[in-house]
């Protein structure tokens, strides 16, 4: 991983694997986090929220599916979605294509261990 600092932010080459497919953190600053996800064919991130971020999602490639409190709904190249904070949900590839979005988190605190998981398919906490 490479990082590249200046005073307001850091500039992050990090790339992490999931289950799910992968996603690459593009900033990392005190006021935003932004990660590029890719979500692989017929797989979906666990049903879970937030204590502590917001995040506002938008697709960049295919076409996502988003389950937010219950609600089933789906998003196509160039639209968004705002999540907010506490809101329970989950991005969703149900295509046999690669999903991409952009994922922009705002709020207090931006780590991985701020994730309650509701339900997960790869049995993780």
């Amino acid at each position: 991983m490479a990082i590249h600092r200046n005073k307001e932010w850091d500039w992050m080459d990090e790339v992490e694997s999931r289950p799910w497919g992968m996603y690459e953190v593009l900033l990392d600053s005190d006021e935003c986090k932004v990660k590029r996800i890719t979500v692989a064919p017929g797989q979906k991130l666990s049903y879970q929220y937030h204590h502590k971020r917001q995040e506002q999602w938008t697709v960049i490639k295919g076409n996502l599916t988003i389950i937010l409190d219950d609600d089933k709904v789906f998003r196509s190249p160039g639209e968004s979605i705002r999540i907010p904070l506490g809101a329970r949900h989950r991005a969703w590839n149900e295509t046999d294509e690669l999903v991409q979005f952009i994922e922009v988190q705002t709020g207090t605190y931006f780590g991985e261990d701020d994730i309650v998981r509701i339900e997960d398919d790869y049995n993780r906490n």
